[in-house]
């Protein structure tokens, strides 16, 4: 079977159709891309000020929404670090006072509106650090206690500085819903990137949604890949599986086939309207499994052009736009060292406002799903995306070794623009390539 008819055969045997929406995302999402940002590390002061002055520059880079790590005050009970982890949260409703205040991220939010982009801020539903006012206010009964009736930490983890909550209370689900909302209603946010969403039950994110919606309509990330989760409760999971078959291709140890064949369960798995999230870095992957270049090498650009021009919302972490070749330390302070020279700045400008500009290219049912062309090396990936009148085609080879290929170019035909400068108008008929190691290509009409 060749590869540009895969994804209809899927579509045969699932009775999926795609182009039907059972639930609606904001439509400011469509041909959005997201960076996230670490409020401590991103700047030597280590505060919401010191952002203000750069959301203009990632707004012209093409980023669309803002995603802020936990803002909240960290826990002192049991803290790892002299900083603590942002996920162990003391208290929902204040704000980590090393960060700023109510106004100063007030002023934040506006900043971010006024330069037509949306921010979202990181929620930890699934646990509270063991100090947290819940507890201190004598809430026992809204965790799952151990033999000794003392808070404890999610089963299996070693998350000591972390006490596990009790979703079968429905006065702590009330209360975790009301500090959402205060967020949404008070400081005007456009939604939430929710850690390790699949441990909280399902039908707390649904009633969540719905009552954030009353309020404005959100949009809803989830730390997840469980596809349950899209039906009424978030726009967008994380590629996790996805970003681990890429790092996997990087080492050699897949290829592109991998890709393919990673797509084909995709189909099966999610409805076409289920934005993913996919990244060649993020704050978990920088700090513990290390920076892209430790994991991607040379491949970090093609890997990159990949995840944007492929069906998902592309993700960039701060400092990833210098080329960010250091682990950012997790429990402390170890903010980034800025260069004036960001080399990987207009890289990331060209490839972000490049999807934003064209409708193939954007997210979920407002784009369109790739169609992967037949190859003669499984080393390189070739696809096309198409939506009305606009059509992308990407080559890519996926290896650090030259690599030789006849690619069958089937239903693309007149002439196409080269996106970046490493290539020429692209012939549509069979045609040999010699490719250097880490090549791509993106040709568009």
């Amino acid at each position: 079977m060749k590869k540009i008819a895969l994804f209809a055969a899927y579509l045969a045997v699932t009775g999926m159709t795609f182009g039907q929406q059972e639930k609606q995302v904001p439509a400011w999402s469509k041909d959005a891309a997201m960076y996230e940002l670490n409020v401590r590390q991103f700047s030597e002061e280590g505060t919401f000020e010191a952002i203000y002055d750069d959301i203009p520059r990632l707004k012209a880079m093409g980023i669309d929404i803002l995603w802020l790590m936990p803002i909240h005050p960290i826990g002192e009970k049991n803290r790892k670090g002299p900083e603590g982890s942002y996920y162990a949260v003391k208290d929902y409703k204040a704000i980590n006072p090393k960060f700023g205040d109510e106004a100063s991220f007030k002023k934040l939010v506006e900043i971010v509106h006024e330069n037509d982009m949306k921010i979202i801020i990181d929620w930890v539903g699934n646990h509270t650090s063991p100090d947290n006012v819940w507890v201190e206010a004598g809430n026992m009964d809204w965790y799952n206690l151990d033999s000794t009736g003392n808070v404890q930490p999610p089963p299996g983890t070693d998350w000591t500085d972390v006490s596990d909550l009790n979703y079968d209370n429905q006065d702590m689900r009330a209360a975790m819903i009301d500090a959402m909302e205060y967020w949404v209603a008070d400081f005007d946010i456009d939604g939430y990137r929710c850690d390790v969403a699949g441990w909280v039950p399902t039908d707390f994110w649904n009633d969540a949604r719905a009552a954030l919606d009353k309020i404005k309509p959100v949009f809803m990330l989830a730390e997840d890949e469980g596809a349950g989760l899209h039906e009424n409760a978030f726009d967008m999971t994380y590629g996790w599986e996805f970003h681990h078959v890429l790092n996997e291709v990087a080492k050699g140890h897949r290829n592109a086939d991998s890709i393919v064949a990673y797509f084909g369960r995709e189909a099966e798995k999610f409805e076409s309207n289920a934005y993913r999230l996919h990244f060649t870095s993020n704050h978990d992957e920088n700090s513990w499994n290390g920076t892209e270049y430790e994991r991607m090498g040379d491949g970090v650009e093609a890997f990159a052009v990949l995840s944007a021009t492929i069906h998902g919302m592309p993700l960039v972490y701060n400092g990833q736009e210098m080329s960010l070749k250091k682990r950012l330390e997790f429990f402390e302070k170890d903010a980034i060292q800025w260069t004036e020279e960001m080399d990987k700045e207009e890289f990331y400008t060209q490839l972000l406002n490049f999807k934003d500009a064209n409708p193939a290219l954007w997210n979920g049912d407002f784009g369109a799903y790739p169609e992967f062309f037949e190859t003669d090396n499984p080393n390189v990936l070739a696809y096309v995306r198409r939506k009305g009148g606009n059509v992308v085609v990407c080559l890519l080879n996926l290896s650090n070794e030259k690599q030789k290929v006849n690619v069958s170019w089937i239903n693309v035909t007149g002439e196409y623009q080269a996106l970046f400068g490493k290539a020429g108008k692209l012939k549509c008929e069979k045609t040999e390539y010699n490719l250097e190691p880490w090549h791509y290509s993106v040709w568009y009409k």
